[in-house]
């Protein structure tokens, strides 16, 4: 079965252009209605804005993504005047959030910058009444949630999270969304992740072209594998499949206001 469906959290502009033109051409024959197209920084930011130009069922979210360097302040300033300039044309801020990876390999980098930062992108977010995309796991999260909670934003994604039961019930009494990726067929915290969040706050999403294990190792990430990750999903809620395609594509519709397609 092969409902509609749409990609919560793609990086479009990261793909080779051959396979993201590929990937552009498959999506009517996938039954794909639409992708999140999330950015990095200013540069992906424009290219993410030039593809939604260009093709109906891509909707741009413009954002600095947290593992990586720390911007100076020219560029954050640069940015956000890109902000400014197309915030009536992006769909979403995001993604932004804070460097866990990063901080792994390289315990000394200073997270006050990161979290000002997502700050900023935060109050932004409620200023333009603007879902925000987060990349917030592990002890990250608590302190995305913080700021969340301190400025009253109810619009939050959090995508392919990762936390503890205790964090995660906090984001449940706060209605935000988690987004859930392909590698809930052979990660058992993802599993629990969806067995413990309710189906009416769930997306579905690829990250792609970031690549996954179990049935998809060696193939290019691509939004189709969305139709199985839904299959699964219903599986773990025991709830029909097409009830399960239906809830979570009216949970991406209203959380991205896309009631109405382009």
């Amino acid at each position: 079965m092969n409902l509609p469906i749409i990609d919560a959290h793609i990086h479009l502009d990261r793909y080779p252009k051959k396979e993201q033109q590929n990937l552009l051409n498959d999506l009517e024959k996938d039954n794909i209605k639409g992708l999140l197209a999330v950015s990095t920084n200013l540069t992906s930011s424009k290219n993410n804005r030039m593809l939604a130009e260009n093709y109906k069922q891509v909707y741009p979210a413009f954002g600095y993504h947290p593992e990586q360097e720390m911007p100076t302040g020219a560029e954050i300033d640069k940015l956000f005047q890109f902000l400014n300039r197309y915030k009536n044309e992006m769909t979403a801020i995001g993604e932004t959030g804070l460097p866990y990876y990063r901080r792994q390999t390289n315990p000394d980098i200073p997270l006050e910058p990161y979290i000002e930062l997502l700050e900023r992108f935060i109050l932004k977010a409620k200023q333009w009444h603007k879902p925000v995309v987060l990349h917030a796991i592990y002890e990250d999260a608590p302190i995305a949630l913080d700021l969340l909670e301190k400025h009253s934003v109810t619009q939050a994604h959090f995508h392919w999270f990762k936390g503890s039961p205790s964090i995660i019930e906090r984001m449940i009494a706060n209605r935000y969304v988690v987004s859930i990726t392909p590698d809930l067929f052979y990660k058992e915290r993802t599993r629990q992740l969806v067995a413990m969040y309710p189906l009416s706050l769930l997306m579905v999403e690829t990250d792609g072209p970031w690549p996954f294990e179990g049935p998809f190792k060696h193939e290019q990430t691509h939004p189709r594998m969305i139709h199985s990750t839904i299959q699964k999903i219903a599986e773990i809620k025991k709830v029909d499949i097409q009830t399960t395609y239906n809830i979570i594509y009216q949970n991406t519709l209203e959380f991205y206001n896309l009631s109405e397609l382009k």
